[in-house]
C-alpha cells in the first residue's frame, strides 16, 4: 500500500465534508477530500437541489393554470419530462462544476473512491491508505425502507422519483415528512392523484400542530388526499402498477408508491467501530464538540443524532474545521437551526414548537398568530397560511413557525430571534418594507409586545 499525508483527511465530499475542507483549507491546513461518488452528495446531485428544480417546476406550472386570474392570458398544455430533466441537470452540472473548481483553487486533493476508516487516522482507498492528524467522519444518509418492503421496479425511493422519465398519473406516497409532502406537492402540480400514507396522526408531524392543520387544510384544498394514523400493510406491482394495502383493510391502486421513510446514517461497513468509533442505532456518538470516542476523528451531518439538514452538515463542517485549527467556534444548536419544507405552500420554522416549550416551561409561555390573510403580499401572490411566534412569557422568543408559499425566505429572521434570545418587546420598534411577507412576522412580534395592528 502506498501512503499519503495531510494534516486533515475528510471522508465524504457532501456538504458537510466540503464545507470542512475547504475552511480547514482557508485555515492553512493541507486536506484530502475522500468521495465515493460526486463532491457534493446527496444534496447537491439526489436531493435538495434537483427537487427544489421540480418544485420550481411546478410552481411556474400552478402559474401558468392560474394566468388567467391576474389578467395574463396563457394555457397549460402538459409537462415534458425530458425537458423538465434537462432543466433539472443543468443546475445541477453547473453547481458540481462550480464546486469542483473551488475545490481545486482551495488546493485541496479529491480522491475519488470508497473509503474505510483505520486506526490512527487512516482512511483506505483501494491500494491508498491517506493518513491525517485529523480525520472528519462525513459519509451522509440513505433512503431508508420498512421491513420486509422491498424497493425496486415501482417502489421508489426519493432517488428513483427523480429519475422518472414519466409523469405519472396516480401515485402513493409513504410517509408524510418532507419528502413525502414535498412529492405530493410536485406531483399534484404535474396532475396526478397522490395520496399520501402516514402513520401518525398529521402531516410533517415533527411541526408546530398549527402549521400541520394548515397544510393539511391546504392539501385538501389542492386535492391530494392524507389517509392519517393508519398504517401500511403491504404492497402488490405489477407492469401495470402497484397496489397498496393499508392495515385498517384498505386498499389503494397507483401507478407508483414512493417510499418516504426518513434517511438512516451511512455508517455500515466502513471501519468506524473497528476505529474505536462508537455507534449509537448505527448513528455516531459524539461529544458536543462533535468530537467521537476516538481521538482527533470527528463527525458531521446526517450521520449524528440530529435534524438531517444539508445546512446543519455545511454549519457542522464549518465548527470541526475550526476546532482542529485551535480556534473557539460557537457549537451549532439544534434549536436554531432554520428548517424548511418546499412544499406549496412552504413549511417553515425554527426553535420550539408550542408543545416542546410548554414541556419545558410549562404555562411561562404565550403564543400569538398571524393569519396572511391580512397580509397585502401575501393577497398580491394568492397564498393562504400564518405566522406564530412563541415565547416564554415575559422572557424570549423560542419558536418561529411559517406556512404560506415563499416563507422560506423569511425564516432567518426568525432565526435571529430565536438564537439571539430576543424578546417582541426588543423587535417591536423594527420596521419591516411595505408591502413584504416579512410584516407578518412584524405582526406577530407587535402582538406579543402587546401592542397589535392589524390583528386583533
Amino acid at each position: 500500500m502506498t501512503e499519503h499525508t495531510a494534516d486533515l483527511v475528510v471522508l465524504g465530499g457532501g456538504s458537510g465534508g466540503y464545507a470542512a475542507a475547504i475552511r480547514a483549507s482557508e485555515l492553512g491546513k493541507s486536506v484530502v477530500l475522500i468521495e465515493q461518488d460526486k463532491v457534493g452528495g446527496t444534496c447537491l446531485h439526489r436531493g435538495c437541489i434537483p427537487t427544489k428544480a421540480l418544485l420550481h417546476t411546478a410552481e411556474v406550472a400552478d402559474h401558468v393554470r392560474d394566468a388567467a386570474k391576474v389578467g395574463v392570458g396563457a394555457s397549460f398544455t402538459g409537462i415534458d419530462p425530458a425537458a423538465v430533466t434537462a432543466y433539472r441537470e443543468g443546475i445541477v452540472a453547473k453547481k458540481f462544476k462550480g464546486l469542483e473548481g473551488l475545490l481545486k483553487a482551495r488546493g485541496i486533493t479529491v480522491v475519488t473512491g470508497s473509503g474505510r476508516l483505520l486506526a490512527d487516522h487512516g482512511v483506505a482507498v483501494g491500494d491508498d491508505v491517506y493518513r491525517g492528524t485529523d480525520v472528519i467522519l462525513a459519509t451522509g444518509s440513505y433512503s431508508r425502507s420498512l421491513p420486509g418492503l422491498e424497493l425496486g421496479g415501482r417502489v421508489l425511493t426519493s432517488e428513483g422519483a427523480l429519475a422518472l422519465e414519466v409523469v405519472p398519473d396516480r401515485v402513493v406516497i409513504l410517509g408524510g415528512g418532507v419528502i413525502g409532502v414535498e412529492f405530493a406537492s410536485v406531483w399534484r402540480s404535474f396532475g396526478a392523484e397522490v395520496t399520501i400514507v402516514e402513520a401518525l396522526d398529521h402531516l410533517v408531524p415533527n411541526e408546530d400542530l398549527a402549521l400541520s392543520k394548515g397544510l393539511e387544510r391546504a392539501f385538501r384544498k389542492r386535492g391530494i388526499t392524507a389517509k392519517l394514523g393508519i398504517r401500511f400493510a403491504g404492497v402488490t406491482q405489477s407492469d401495470a402498477g402497484v397496489q397498496v394495502s393499508l392495515e385498517d383493510g384498505s386498499t389503494i391502486d397507483a401507478d407508483y408508491l414512493l417510499v418516504a421513510v426518513g434517511r438512516g446514517p451511512a455508517t455500515a461497513d466502513l471501519g468506524f467501530e473497528d476505529a474505536d468509533v462508537t455507534l449509537d442505532r448505527s448513528f455516531v456518538t459524539v461529544d458536543e464538540r462533535l468530537q467521537t470516542s476516538a481521538a482527533h476523528v470527528w463527525a458531521v451531518g446526517d450521520i449524528v443524532p440530529g435534524l438531517q439538514l444539508a445546512h446543519r452538515s455545511f454549519q457542522q463542517g464549518i465548527f470541526v474545521a475550526e476546532q482542529i485549527a485551535g480556534l473557539s467556534p460557537v457549537a451549532v444548536a439544534e434549536t436554531s437551526i432554520p428548517r424548511v419544507i418546499y412544499s406549496s405552500p412552504e413549511v417553515a420554522s425554527v426553535g420550539l414548537t408550542e408543545a416542546q416549550a410548554r414541556e419545558k416551561h410549562g404555562d411561562a409561555v404565550a403564543t400569538t398568530e398571524f393569519n396572511l390573510a391580512g397580509n397585502g403580499k401575501s393577497e398580491i401572490i394568492g397564498t393562504a397560511g400564518l405566522v406564530k411566534v412563541v415565547r416564554v412569557t415575559d422572557g424570549p422568543i423560542v419558536g418561529v413557525h411559517l406556512l404560506g408559499d415563499r416563507v422560506g425566505e423569511l425564516i432567518t429572521e426568525g432565526q435571529l430571534a430565536v438564537g439571539w434570545e430576543a424578546h417582541p418587546e426588543d423587535l417591536a420598534p423594527l420596521i419591516h418594507a411595505h408591502p413584504t411577507q416579512s410584516e407578518a412576522l412584524g405582526e406577530a412580534f407587535l402582538a406579543l409586545a402587546g401592542k397589535p395592528l392589524h390583528a386583533l
